[in-house]
C-alpha cells in the first residue's frame, strides 16, 4: 500500500498528474471516499493531465461520461445515485471491460457485480483542513502502476 497526505486541491492535483505519468495502458481504478473527499478532483486532475482535450465533466447525473486520452480510451463513473447494480444494465457498460481502457469509479460499491474488478483501490479521507489518500493495488497492473508511481 502507498500513502499520501494532500494539504490541498493542489496536491490531489499533483498526485493525479503522477499518477498519469505511470498510467501505462488500461487499468480499472475504484475510488472510494466520503462526499467531497476528492475523488471527482482527481479523476478530472488524472484525465486532464492524460490529455483529455476537453473539459472533464462530473458524471454525477450522467452516471458515466466517456474521453479519449490519445489512445487510451477513458470511462468516468459516479455510481452515488444508483440503488441497485441492476440500474447500470441500461448504461450499456460492456465497453468497461475493455482491458486497454482507463475505467475511474466513484461509489464502485454500488455497482458491485456489474463492475470489471479494480486493477487499484484509491481511498481518499479528510484530515484535518486537507486530505488523505491510500492505494492499494488488486491486481498485478495495479502493482506496476504503484511500481512506476514510486519512480516518477
Amino acid at each position: 500500500m502507498s500513502y499520501w497526505t494532500l494539504p490541498d486541491d493542489t496536491a490531489t492535483s499533483a498526485l493525479a498528474q503522477r499518477f498519469a505519468v505511470a498510467v501505462d495502458g488500461g487499468l480499472v481504478i475504484y475510488l472510494h471516499g466520503d462526499l467531497g473527499a476528492g475523488k471527482t478532483s482527481f479523476a478530472r486532475a488524472l484525465l486532464t493531465a492524460l490529455g483529455v482535450g476537453e473539459r472533464v465533466k462530473s458524471p454525477t447525473y450522467s452516471l458515466v461520461e466517456s474521453y479519449r486520452a490519445g489512445d487510451l480510451a477513458a470511462w468516468h463513473l459516479d455510481l452515488y445515485r444508483i440503488a441497485d447494480p441492476g440500474e447500470l444494465e441500461w448504461l450499456g457498460l460492456d465497453a468497461l471491460g475493455d482491458p486497454d481502457a482507463l475505467v475511474l469509479v466513484e461509489w464502485p460499491e454500488r455497482g458491485t457485480g456489474a463492475l470489471p474488478a479494480a486493477d487499484l483501490v484509491l481511498e481518499l479521507e479528510h484530515t484535518g483542513s486537507g486530505r488523505r489518500a491510500r492505494a492499494e493495488p488488486r491486481s498485478a497492473r495495479g502493482e506496476a502502476l504503484l511500481g512506476r508511481l514510486g519512480e516518477s
